[in-house]
């Protein structure tokens, strides 16, 4: 096997080895990346990149719309619906961002769920939660 071939054996080795990460953790990770495409899209919409901007505020929508859906209002109660509500709210800022290229509803966004995903990072990195989401 050349050095390559090591190299690769060994990424994918890491991969499938690495533990999963708790629910919590995933929903964390899920809202820092969403933090991160929204951050990307204003700064895209400074420099009047227009399609570029269009495609990371989709990427966040489809994460947000991911944690929505995912949410268990069962098991979650008045948690989950309060979730719901944000991650509404939020989609709907982002939508009205994307169509009017306005940098200030994506700076809302990004302060909402900034504090949103702090807490959800400070939860103990279980296997299970009783946070009130599946994963969101």
């Amino acid at each position: 096997m050349n050095p390559r071939g090591y190299a690769q054996a060994y990424r994918n080795t890491a991969i499938d080895t690495a533990p999963e990460p708790a629910p919590a953790q995933k929903v964390a990770l899920l809202l820092a990346g969403t933090i991160e495409r929204l951050h990307h899209a204003d700064a895209l919409i400074g420099s009047h990149e227009y399609a570029a901007k269009a495609e990371s505020i989709s990427s966040a929508l489809t994460i947000v719309q991911t944690l929505r859906h995912s949410l268990d209002h069962e098991a979650g109660g008045q948690l989950a619906e309060r979730l719901a509500a944000i991650y509404d709210y939020v989609a709907l800022r982002m939508v009205e961002a994307n169509a009017h290229n306005d940098r200030a509803p994506l700076q809302e966004v990004i302060q909402l769920l900034q504090p949103l995903a702090g807490a959800w990072a400070s939860l103990p990195q279980t296997e299970t939660n009783t946070a009130g989401a599946n994963s969101g």
